[in-house]
């Protein structure tokens, strides 16, 4: 078990973001005078480089060996490619594998192609089963081999375990270090048995109640443990049907547990019982994170993972398939313009508006959308609940585009002097909004029964719709009705 030393204890946000600033600046002030002693004619010159060199790295080190290695992680992904390899070389060996963890997978991919097997390896004996599992996909095959072939029976086990579940689930978050013990055993040696520990697994608020087959039989809270009677046995005192996981369960609904009960660990049991591991809520909060980013960046036809300072062709593929798929949509808006082209040539004003009206239904269908996205990811959505939500979503919709769809007309009516105009702009605001309100509760729906991320590529498809479709339904009533 590793034990933090005091160097690496956590710190305040603010403290934090000062250190990582200190260090940002540091690297700037280094560079800045090493170029200048470069350039410089004295003798001895590379004697003087080389000097000023050693103390620059020096310091550096010493400043990195202060960060948790949650920190030094932020940092490595604010650095510029050359920057952050450099930093990177003066990280001790002993704690690579901890910064692995904690990066984005692209910046990890970015770091591990720098490193040599014989580091790769070393890195990843200092992890525990679960970490190792973490960081197992992006390790070349002969390096996973090899640390495989390092461990343990019970840790080969453990690993293949953590690797047979796919990423949103439990046993993906699993970890085996916990501490077990039977329901006939007194409290007194339960204590007893607590003190010949170093250091208790973080995040240890209940011990886990076992018997001989090690099907769980309850849990044992820490304060219960601390407030009875040392006299009293494990099995008075103990909870014994309390919150379990499963290894298959979905992770959200794992994450929903523990936001409702407060939770701080949970029992994770397999078949008949058998207690396989548990979920701590640093886990949940990981997952949680790792899910909000990826959500964000779907959301934008984004896979995740770019690095922000990846080669230009990497953000490049990252990027163009969305923007392929905008650009058509933008082609088809163009084309309804097109279609009305006489209908502006006549009236220049609608020129000037229909950007208004789409606008407005763009932002409100991502509006929607938002909502029931999150909605989704909450499990707060039933069998029954499009025809509700399109119900409540075309009633907001409604009673906006009456009235900022009136509040619109007005203003036509004012700028342009014709009462007429105006209506169309009522009108067109009202159907427009309904329009949004209709593919804000469609779309993500049907991603999810096709089984895609309902957030990828939402906000693309809902500005298309909105656009072509409030360009379509402002020119055609216009045409109708003005021309």
């Amino acid at each position: 078990m590793r034990i933090m030393a005091e160097a690496e204890q956590p710190r305040s946000r603010d403290e934090v973001q000062q250190q990582l600033k200190e260090v940002q600046e540091l690297l700037g002030r280094h560079r800045l005078v090493e170029d200048l002693v470069h350039r410089q004619e004295m003798p001895r010159h590379d004697l003087v480089e080389g000097l000023v060199h050693k103390q620059h790295v020096a310091e550096l080190s010493e400043r990195l060996d202060a960060l948790h290695p949650a920190d030094i992680a932020d940092l490595l992904e604010t650095l510029p490619l050359d920057e952050r390899l450099f930093v990177w070389e003066l990280v001790r060996a002993e704690r690579d594998g901890d910064i692995l963890l904690e990066v984005s997978d692209a910046v990890r991919e970015s770091l591990i192609e720098t490193m040599a097997p014989e580091e790769l390896k070393a890195a990843a004996e200092t992890l525990d089963a679960d970490e190792l599992a973490d960081l197992a996909p992006d390790l070349p095959e002969e390096v996973m081999e090899d640390v495989y072939l390092s461990l343990d029976l019970e840790e080969r086990a453990q690993l293949r375990a953590a690797m047979s579940y796919a990423e949103d689930a439990v046993g993906a978050l699993m970890e085996f270090e916990m501490v077990t013990i039977r329901e006939d055993v007194s409290l007194e040696v339960v204590l007893r048995y607590l003190r010949r520990f170093e250091e208790l697994p973080d995040h240890t608020d209940q011990l886990f109640v076992i018997d001989r087959a090690e099907q769980l039989r309850g849990v044992l809270p820490i304060n219960s443990l601390l407030i009875n009677d040392p006299e009293c046995t494990v099995s008075e005192v103990m909870i014994a049907e309390p919150l379990t996981l499963r290894p298959d369960d979905k992770a959200e609904d794992a994450a929903s547990a523990f936001e409702r009960y407060d939770l701080v660990s949970a029992p994770v049991v397999g078949t008949e019982g058998r207690l396989m591991g548990r979920v701590t809520v640093a886990d949940v909060v990981d997952f949680i994170r790792e899910d909000a980013d990826a959500e964000i960046l779907s959301h934008a036809g984004l896979r995740e993972g770019e690095d922000i300072f990846a080669p230009v062709l990497d953000s490049v593929k990252n990027r163009w398939a969305w923007l392929a798929v905008n650009l058509v949509t933008a082609f088809v808006a163009s084309r309804v313009i097109g279609v009305f082209e006489g209908s502006i040539e006549k009236l220049v004003a609608l020129a000037a508006l229909m950007p208004i009206v789409a606008g407005i239904g763009g932002n409100s269908g991502n509006q929607t959308i938002t909502m029931i996205v999150r909605a989704m990811a909450m499990g707060q959505l039933g069998g029954d609940s499009a025809i509700r939500l399109l119900k409540k979503e075309t009633g907001v919709a409604l009673f906006n585009g009456v009235v900022w769809g009136s509040l619109l007309g007005v203003v036509a009516w004012l700028l342009y002097g014709g009462w007429q105009l105006g209506l169309v702009m009522t009108a067109a605001t009202t159907l427009n909004l309904l329009l949004a309100a209709a593919m804000g509760v469609f779309i993500p729906m049907t991603m999810q029964r096709l089984g895609r991320d309902p957030a990828l590529g939402s906000s693309v498809l809902i500005t298309a719709c909105t656009d072509s479709g409030g360009f379509f339904i402002f020119l055609g009533l216009a045409t109708l009705f003005l021309v």
